[in-house]
């Protein structure tokens, strides 16, 4: 074999792997269409527990080092109460990070290259071989495909290969990986760089038909964002219809007039949500190939980084002897994913919850259930923790509990 693995894809989740694996020994090589530094489509934010991996492998500090600041606190405005909040720290990390991709995946692609992996920019894999050299069915024993340019395709075995190429991977589909718990676009995303929109922290604003994200990027550039239904989505794709959007709830609508739009909007409606079986022989699968959700609730970049460090540890044991190695893999992501995998179509489907005209009120109360609902979009607690029966009572009490109960029963029943 010419690879102990071949990763496809060289962004957050591909990067990572192959970094992790270079510094585990393995021969890697993690191959990319892009060339880098190149930009994406990207919820930009890195929740906390995959700020606390970076910082685990070192990169963290540079990450910052190259302008990307940090948002220890958020403004949530839910509309019937405003929470105001600080981040907990989890494994040494306070803060949220919304690095411009440019900046983030060239630098874990030189940190994979540092570790002794070798990354091939503009590359596009054409199909996987199988045993015997067979496309087909028979296990998975490499790639073929050539740099962009080139005339003569190139065939490249590996005792594995790791597709972390995106929603729509090619490792994924070659394999026919089973997709489950699949769900369509519901929202709309777009989202834009301001520049003289200071911001102390991170802001959210959530009405029944859209969800407003503020967050500090590099370049002194705040990141705007905005889903809203699909069936609005020629509302808002153009810059006019995007600010008025925008400008709506709370006190954005004079800052944002005040603001400069900096390059060009991006918006897509291309945000599915669906889960596909990360593994089998030859093969496995990291990042939104293996899992995406709707980038309502900005998890992407902290799911691939997860799944590279689970990833990388499995492939290890897997090389070590351990057969059961990737079952846990598939197991515990699955675990710690599907509940805000749920919580974000929720979000993505924009049907009002009349629960949290009782919720959001009583929690503004409360600064240390603030921290904990803050704690569950940045992914430090466990949705099942926070929306438990218990911890909900603690918050609004047992009438409030049952009036939020009272409030869901009549809005399905209207519905």
């Amino acid at each position: 074999m010419d690879f102990d693995v071949i990763v496809v894809g060289a962004r957050p989740a591909g990067a990572a792997t192959a970094m992790l694996l270079a510094r585990a020994g393995l021969r890697v090589l993690a191959v990319d269409r892009a060339r880098f530094p190149s930009d994406t489509l990207s919820t930009h934010q890195i929740q906390i527990p995959g700020g606390a991996l970076l910082r685990r492998w070192g990169i963290l500090d540079k990450l910052i080092e190259r302008g990307t600041p940090a948002a220890r606190s958020v403004h949530f405005d839910a509309g019937p109460a405003v929470l105001r909040g600080d981040y907990a720290a989890h494994d040494g990390v306070d803060a949220v990070y919304s690095p411009r991709r440019t900046v983030l995946d060239a630098l874990l692609v030189a940190e994979a290259r540092a570790a002794g992996a070798i990354v091939e920019e503009g590359f596009v894999v054409e199909d996987l071989i199988r045993d015997g050299g067979h496309t087909g069915g028979g296990r998975v024993t490499g790639i073929r495909g050539k740099r962009k340019g080139a005339t003569v395709a190139r065939t490249i075995t590996a005792h594995l290969v790791v597709g972390a190429d995106g929603k729509h991977s090619t490792v994924a589909k070659a394999v026919r990986a089973r997709t489950y718990r699949a769900r369509p676009p519901l929202t709309a995303a777009c989202y834009g760089y301001f520049a003289d929109l200071p911001l102390k922290g991170g802001e959210v604003y959530t009405r029944p038909d859209r969800m407003v994200g503020l967050w500090p990027t590099g370049d002194d550039l705040t990141i705007v964002y905005l889903g809203v239904p699909v069936s609005r989505f020629s509302d808002v794709r153009r810059p006019e219809g995007f600010r008025a959007a925008v400008s709506e709830p709370g006190d954005l609508r004079d800052r944002i007039a005040a603001a400069t739009l900096v390059e060009h909007l991006r918006a897509t409606t291309d945000v599915p949500g669906l889960i596909r079986h990360p593994y089998g022989p030859g093969w496995a699968l990291a990042g939104d190939a293996g899992l995406v959700m709707d980038p309502i609730t900005g998890q992407g970049i902290g799911n691939a980084l997860r799944d590279a460090d689970a990833l990388a540890a499995a492939i290890v044991a897997t090389f070590d002897g351990d057969r059961k190695a990737f079952r846990a893999y598939h197991r515990a992501r699955d675990a710690a994913r599907r509940p805000i995998y749920d919580l974000t179509a929720r979000f993505a489907a924009f049907r009002p919850d009349p629960a949290g005209e009782i919720l959001f009120p009583a929690l503004a109360e409360d600064p240390a259930q603030v921290a904990r609902f803050l704690g569950v979009l940045a992914g430090t607690v466990a949705v099942r923790d926070f929306f438990s029966p218990a911890n909900l009572r603690s918050v609004v009490g047992a009438r409030g509990l049952l009036r939020m109960a009272a409030a869901r029963a009549a809005a399905r029943l209207f519905r």
